[in-house]
């Protein structure tokens, strides 16, 4: 079989596994907007575009733009595609009049602006029914299949190659920009799309910003320097941190870097189906207390990884939901002092039956460059 045709089974089984779910919500249909979840149950990847699936049929509403790609894309999937005439919301709305009697109509809350959902509401009339129905879609795509665990694992295997290349490049003098822009630049080389995110390079004390932005700032000598890159290949994304040290590290610095690797090993340990996300991030902070560190770790451990950089799970913590086989997560724990810097190691990690597997494979050794 093709994998054109492996392509369209998946999507065509992650749309009956969503219909399961409507009825298990009570509802008759489900409004789909959210451009990712899109993808994910018909294969568009265009920038406008509804979704709705009921128990009989799953059809993409789009503009005049992707009247020859949407065919293409969704085709074979069970899919149909309409070309909206009168908007999105009009044709969507349409569409719902046609039901017979009140229809129960699920959607997205935090996916739909107050403006959309007017006019929705509007055109469907008072036959339907909205009911809020968050991340109905979202726990589906939170257990990767072996197809998205691969496409994960390959993007993973890229940008630990990009790091090992613009590592080599870190030394005094050289820009946080450019070293941002040769990972992005080497990323499309290898075959990505893009970057998952926008890079992060943060050199001395901008390093203690865990978000940073890149800047004109050159790198100094005897400093901390932060790279957190991510690539999108075939639609899935990676996202790998390491910190590394321009010169010869004080022993105090030395001892944080261990300090959060060992954090770091200790919340990939505690991954396994069943198990608390919270308790992933309680392993990762009873590490840090223990150097004295706890108050320096400001983030969560970790996120789910897939078609977006954030997704389900979240390992933060007091976080109750269980984990499951296939999710694939980041281990991300990190310390940051104020006027002197900051260190994060983070690893794109998969759940297996007996535990996590790490799907990023740079080295994790603390580099003194």
């Amino acid at each position: 079989m093709t994998e054109r045709n492996l392509e369209r089974n998946r999507i065509r089984g992650r749309i009956e596994r969503l219909r399961i779910r409507i009825l298990g919500l009570r509802g008759d249909a489900i409004l789909v907007t959210h451009l990712p979840n899109i993808a994910y149950l018909s294969g568009f990847t265009g920038d406008s575009g509804i979704l709705l699936v009921s128990a009989d049929s799953a059809t993409l509403v789009t503009d005049s733009r992707y009247a020859i790609q949407a065919p293409e894309e969704v085709s074979g999937s069970g899919v149909r595609v309409r070309i909206a005439k009168r908007g999105l919301a009009g044709e969507v709305g349409s569409l719902l009049r046609r039901g017979r009697g009140k229809q129960r109509v699920l959607f997205s809350p935090s996916k739909v602006s107050v403006g959309q959902f007017q006019q929705l509401r509007a055109a469907a009339g008072a036959q339907v029914a909205w009911k809020g129905a968050a991340n109905a879609v979202e726990e589906l795509r939170a257990v990767k299949d072996a197809h998205e665990i691969e496409e994960i694992r390959q993007a993973a295997r890229l940008i630990g190659e990009v790091f090992d290349e613009v590592v080599a490049l870190v030394q005094p003098g050289i820009a946080e920009s450019e070293l941002a822009a040769e990972a992005e630049y080497r990323m499309r080389r290898k075959g990505a799309a893009g970057p998952s995110f926008e890079s992060i390079v943060a050199a001395g004390p901008r390093s203690a910003l865990p978000h940073a932005r890149p800047t004109g700032r050159q790198i100094g000598k005897n400093e901390l320097v932060v790279l957190d890159l991510g690539a999108i290949l075939r639609g899935y994304c990676s996202d790998m941190t390491r910190t590394v040290f321009v010169g010869r590290a004080p022993r105090k610095v030395r001892g944080w870097y261990h300090a959060v690797l060992e954090a770091q090993l200790a919340a990939i340990d505690a991954l396994a189906p069943g198990v608390k996300a919270g308790d992933v991030d309680a392993a990762a902070r009873r590490t840090l207390r223990r150097h004295g560190l706890a108050r320096a770790f400001t983030h969560s451990t970790g996120h789910g990884l897939g078609l977006e950089v954030h997704e389900m799970p979240r390992l933060a913590r007091g976080d109750a939901s269980r984990l499951a086989g296939g999710n694939v997560v980041t281990i991300e724990p990190g310390v940051y002092i104020e006027g002197v810097g900051g260190i994060r190691i983070e690893d794109d990690v998969v759940i297996g039956e007996r535990g996590g597997e790490v799907l990023t494979r740079a080295p994790k050794e603390f580099l003194e460059l």
